[in-house]
């Protein structure tokens, strides 16, 4: 059976040694006649497992003892609440930027339990652009500062870190983490669904500076209790085992192909190519200004919307799959994180041409 190149933008595809190797273990995991999915959180086995996933990451994103690296579950959208719960403290007021979906989703959580300062937003630019950061109005007595540093519905993407002063800066990487070189040591606190770049769906990782920790309110549960977790090494429950363990595999994976650095270099050669040939024909547009333009997630409508079927139908029969564009903006959308080899961009690409050539 030959695989399909899947452009879902999560859960998304993952690399198929990870895949071949956790299929190889599937029964028994280095002898120990287990799987994964039966062992136990606690047992040596999976805590070698835990440990040896933490230090990967740790190594490859550059994160310091400084920080603390929670395993956790709920998906990135469990944090919209737990962000607020952990770091308000004393604090009544957080500043956030709104630059497409996930950000008003993580506005209107947040909204619950703080005053929300939206301090720059680009809904008056269809969400196609970053806003300038001199137009911010960020307000230095705020918990945080939030942002989403790239947004999988619409692609678009910083380029650029905002500059908080001594406002503790959070993101939301989830579509963009170990994608290429970052300074973690500029954020208070990262977190990330894994289903787009570090494994399967059922798991957050979240990295946050230890001096904010210890400051959640009385009411936060004990589950979403950043200290809590931490003290437990994310193990104060039973975690999300199978997709902590492939989030290794996957993290081994990427030493393998050279680090962040060299997925860097691809990443940026798998976006070039597409947004270059989409923008090089009148059948193809992609709407976000080009600085902004997302290197994991790419829009792109057909110059006539009526062909949108035949061309999601040609693309299937291809062995392009998941490329139909969400259904808040519509038209298409190819997501090329890590996982996805360059050959399938080329291969999209191709059929692009093709399809433009018969339809155009």
């Amino acid at each position: 059976m030959s695989r399909a190149y899947n452009f879902c933008a999560g859960p998304a595809t993952l690399p198929e040694t990870v895949l071949t190797q956790a299929r190889e273990e599937m029964l028994d995991w280095r002898g120990s006649g287990m799987s994964v999915m039966e062992m136990s959180h606690r047992s040596d086995e999976f805590v070698e497992i835990a440990e040896t996933a933490e230090r990967d990451l740790r190594e490859l994103a550059g994160v310091s003892d400084d920080y603390a690296v929670l395993f956790m579950q709920g998906g990135a959208s469990s944090q919209f609440a737990a962000i607020p719960l952990n770091l308000l403290g004393e604090k009544g007021s957080a500043d956030y930027v709104n630059t497409g979906i996930w950000s008003k989703k993580a506005i209107a959580e947040a909204s619950r339990y703080a005053q929300v300062n939206v301090v720059a937003s680009s809904a008056e630019q269809n969400f196609t652009t970053v806003p300038d950061p001199a137009s911010w109005s960020i307000n230095p007595d705020a918990a945080y500062l939030h942002y989403t540093p790239n947004e999988t519905i619409g692609g678009v993407e910083f380029d650029f870190v905002p500059d908080s002063d001594k406002v503790p800066l959070v993101a939301d990487l989830s579509s963009t983490i170990l994608s290429r070189p970052l300074d973690v040591s500029r954020f208070g606190l990262i977190y990330a669904g894994a289903q787009k770049n570090i494994g399967p769906s059922g798991l957050v990782v979240v990295m946050v500076r230890k001096d904010l920790l210890g400051k959640a309110r009385a009411e936060t549960p004990t589950m979403m209790n950043y200290q809590v977790i931490a003290d437990n090494g994310s193990m104060y429950n039973t975690p999300a085992t199978y997709s902590w363990y492939l989030a290794g595999l996957v993290f081994k994976w990427l030493k393998e192909q050279g680090g962040v650095a060299a997925m860097g270099e691809i990443n940026q050669r798998k976006a070039s190519k597409l947004y270059d040939f989409i923008d090089g024909n009148d059948f193809y547009a992609n709407p976000v200004v080009p600085r902004f333009r997302s290197w994991m997630n790419v829009p792109f409508t057909l110059a006539d919307e009526a062909l949108n079927g035949a061309f999601l139908e040609g693309a299937e029969a291809r062995g392009l799959l998941n490329l139909k564009g969400h259904r808040s903006v519509g038209g298409m959308r190819a997501s090329i994180y890590n996982a996805m080899p360059e050959a399938g961009v080329d291969a999209l690409i191709d059929y692009m041409a093709t399809f433009a050539r018969e339809r155009g």
